[in-house]
């Protein structure tokens, strides 16, 4: 099965009352943890790569790692840019294989966010790809992107039907309480998803696939876990997770994962290296830390998104 783009998986999962998965894809355990759980559940996934990702691993590489999971697993899966910050990044990917790409223009004021958006999405469709753009801002550190509590806005419903309209993109991502990275809420503060102005969006944007960052749901209590024993997938917390499944319900048809991803490799490995210091062959520790990946996975697509069978 070829890669392909979103358009069919967000129609299917707005009409069914489930969200897909935009896993972030950094090497080839996390990677193999992904798409494994992925093909077992027969649940179609999204793959995505982040800028700091294409400088770590190559885009090449990393492109054939996820033309690899396409052998190797029956479902349908897409290939996609992860806050594309210009133009010429979102281009390199459209040109080198990806099927979507987003570009994220939250950061500027609305019209030239409309110039910059509109840019993509007339050079990805005229190749066949389709465009996530940006409105409001999530708090939090993610790669590149960093955003402070002060500079954090909720998206703003009264303008997504003029974005949508101007730029032509094909999906939206919205902020409505997510943040992004693994710190995301000082203590005493409680994790609050605002449905309120997701509804209104909808309203506006009727049938039209909303999307969410940082909808990992690591916590504070979780870092300190891992970093002092290897910690427990089953101590994550954070954004609650019946919060997201309800977003999963509504017009929310993807949803992105990457520091849960990370932490899951990161507690296997040093769960391996806690209890054996003398450990140094790497395929003993990172293959404690894919089936964490694996684990987690395989819990989001059940639990959370609900696209398990839905290939």
């Amino acid at each position: 099965m070829p890669l392909v783009t979103t358009t069919e998986m967000f129609k299917k999962a707005y009409e069914g009352g489930y969200a897909i998965g935009a896993f972030n894809v950094n090497n080839m355990e996390i990677l193999q943890g992904i798409a494994e759980a992925a093909g077992e559940l027969k649940s179609p996934i999204i793959l995505q790569v982040s800028k700091g990702a294409r400088a770590y691993a190559n885009h090449t590489y990393l492109v054939k790692l996820v033309e690899a999971a396409l052998i190797e697993n029956d479902i349908p899966i897409a290939l996609h840019l992860d806050h594309g910050p210009d133009f010429e990044t979102c281009k390199a990917c459209i040109d080198g294989g990806f099927t979507s790409v987003m570009i994220d223009g939250s950061h500027y004021d609305f019209e030239k966010n409309v110039a910059v958006s509109k840019e993509v999405v007339e050079y990805a469709h005229s190749k066949g790809v389709v465009v996530e753009a940006e409105l409001g801002q999530l708090a939090g550190v993610e790669d590149d992107v960093k955003v402070s509590d002060a500079d954090a806005q909720y998206t703003q419903p009264d303008q997504v039907e003029e974005f949508v309209d101007r730029t032509g993109v094909d999906s939206l991502a919205i902020a409505i309480g997510t943040s992004h990275g693994a710190y995301k809420f000082k203590p005493g503060q409680k994790p609050q998803l605002r449905f309120d102005i997701l509804e209104e969006i909808t309203k506006r944007l009727p049938n039209f696939p909303i999307v969410l960052h940082g909808a990992s749901s690591v916590s504070q209590e979780y870092v300190k876990i891992i970093q002092e024993n290897g910690g427990n997938l089953a101590d994550a917390i954070g954004i609650p997770e019946d919060m997201l499944r309800q977003a999963a319900r509504s017009a929310v048809c993807k949803i992105n994962i990457d520091s849960d991803l990370r932490l899951a490799m990161t507690a296997g490995i040093r769960q391996v290296m806690w209890n054996d210091p003398s450990v140094f062959d790497p395929r003993e520790y990172l293959k404690v830390g894919r089936a964490n990946v694996k684990t987690l996975v395989t819990h989001k697509i059940k639990e959370v998104l609900g696209s398990d069978g839905k290939a």
